[in-house]
């Protein structure tokens, strides 16, 4: 029996506490890096007004942070698993603190895009690193409803910046959405030193070259996809994207050679892990993208301020933040499936309900349609989590939650670009961008082509989610408490 668990046994009381602290930094330190992947959403007038910068130039301190998170989260798994998964957590909390204040010091525009990207890099090593801290940190049977916690971290977090973002710009400042994580990164960087610290290491050489391969074919993708939705279809757009593509044929071919890969696709045959994977990257692809067109319908169609607008969503985040928990600890004795595929069928229900919206009709539809959905999305992320990380190789379980992160990031910015285009096919680029924003509203009978277009993405977006229900559906099943306690492992 290993040592740790020698120490559970004899003094049960004491490793529960360990275990509460753990959780709590990891969930805090996961939540504060999602709500800064969205809370300068609503910030982009005051920033853009401040610095004297423009909208194409101020939208890359969100493109910014969401690039990197999606390139990094896997490498810095794998060094997680090699060099320490509590090393490389913490210090991800230091440089996440520190470029936060720099952040709200940024004198240029410039300035802040850049260290948004050094920010970003401290938020990846957080929530790259969280989910094999868990799972080296909590009991099989217990992992459910540990990932209940940080998964309502890091999803209803993307979500809550949105919120929050508004509040702070309107009451305090813009710079105070940046200042305020220095004093919780402080305090959780002292916790995270204190009681986070690794079991094992594993003995591995680092794939430089292929981090590399693979980080640059992200990067050139994701930002072809960006310029795409940005400036339209041309021939510099098409060909970075088209060269992002091809690179991923050297990266696959040095990592089926390379004895410690960054990815080992030998994770990927195993069916749970491949599904849940690919099932949080559609659900991705579908729900944050309902968030942002509601966002431009409540701004540009109905009036709102980014303020208001922003608490007509705030009862959906609360419900599935108050009951993700809960939905974890159900996963851990049922297994996930089941629950995860409700939850999807329940976002689908929610978003149905937007159909109903016009220039005229009550916007406290919106409220009953994000009720609906964050009940679906607190049934959905626990579970959901909890399947990638028990399906997890034993020594790969940084990899993993890297892996989740990534297709994770991948969907959030996917559905940017997916709001973006569909927006543009109803009205004029620059038009959908200031709306986004909040700077403009729609006047006149543009904003019939608007609502036109907006129900036309609901039902694109709502394809997304029944896509991940149905690999969510096929998963199979992984071991629940009751299995666990007939076979120990």
């Amino acid at each position: 029996m290993k040592l740790e668990n020698v120490a559970k046994n004899l003094n049960p009381n004491s490793a529960s506490r360990n275990e509460r602290l753990i959780l709590s930094v990891l969930v805090i330190s996961v939540l504060m890096a999602s709500i800064d992947s969205t809370i300068v959403l609503l910030a982009f007038p005051a920033i853009t007004q401040s610095l004297h910068s423009n909208l194409s130039t101020i939208i890359w301190v969100i493109l910014i942070y969401l690039l990197i998170t999606a390139v990094a989260a896997t490498q810095l798994g794998r060094i997680g698993d090699i060099f320490g998964r509590s090393k490389i957590f913490n210090l991800g909390i230091a440089i996440f603190t520190v470029f936060s204040f720099m952040c709200g010091i940024a004198p240029t525009d410039v300035t802040l895009i850049i260290f948004r990207g050094f920010q970003a890099l401290g938020g990846a090593m957080m929530t790259a690193n969280s989910g094999a801290i868990i799972a080296d940190t909590f009991r099989q049977e217990r992992l459910g409803k540990a990932y209940g916690f940080t998964g309502m971290g890091w999803n209803v977090g993307a979500m809550l910046g949105i919120v929050l973002g508004g509040v702070i710009t309107t009451f305090i400042g813009y710079r105070y959405i940046f200042f305020i994580n220095v004093p919780i990164g402080v305090v959780l960087l002292l916790l995270g030193l204190r009681y986070i610290k690794d079991n094992k290491r594993e003995n591995e050489k680092l794939d430089i070259l292929g981090m590399s391969l693979f980080g640059i074919s992200l990067s050139m993708m994701l930002y072809a996809g960006v310029r795409i939705a940005s400036v339209g279809l041309n021939f510099v757009n098409t060909l970075t994207l088209l060269i992002g593509v091809l690179l991923l044929l050297p990266f696959y071919f040095r990592e089926k050679a390379f004895i410690n890969p960054v990815i080992k696709f030998s994770m990927f045959k195993n069916k749970v892990f491949k599904n849940s994977v690919l099932a949080s990257m559609f659900q991705g692809l579908g729900f944050m993208g309902v968030a942002f067109m509601l966002i431009m319908y409540l701004q540009g169609v109905r009036g709102l301020s980014p303020f208001d607008a922003s608490l007509l969503l705030l009862p959906g985040y609360i419900l599935s933040g108050v009951l993700s928990p809960f939905m974890g600890r159900y996963s851990d004795k049922y297994g996930a499936r089941l629950l995860a595929t409700i939850g999807l069928l329940v976002m689908i229900a929610g978003i149905t309900v937007y159909f109903a919206l016009t220039a005229t009709s009550s916007i406290y539809i919106v409220l009953i349609g994000s009720a609906i959905t964050g009940l679906g999305g607190a049934m959905f992320w626990p579970a959901n989590n909890s399947a990638v990380m028990k399906s997890s190789e034993a020594g790969r379980f940084g990899t993993a939650s890297g892996v989740l992160r990534l297709f994770g990031s991948i969907g959030i910015m996917g559905s940017f670009i997916i709001v973006i285009v569909t927006a543009t096919l109803a009205i004029p680029r620059y038009l959908a961008f200031e709306i986004f924003v909040g700077t403009s509203r729609l006047i006149g009978g543009i904003t019939n082509g608007f609502i036109k277009g907006m129900h036309f993405s609901f039902i694109f977006l709502i394809l997304m989610l029944a896509i991940a229900a149905l690999l969510s559906f096929t998963r199979g099943k992984e071991n629940t408490s009751e299995q666990i306690k007939v076979n120990p492992q």
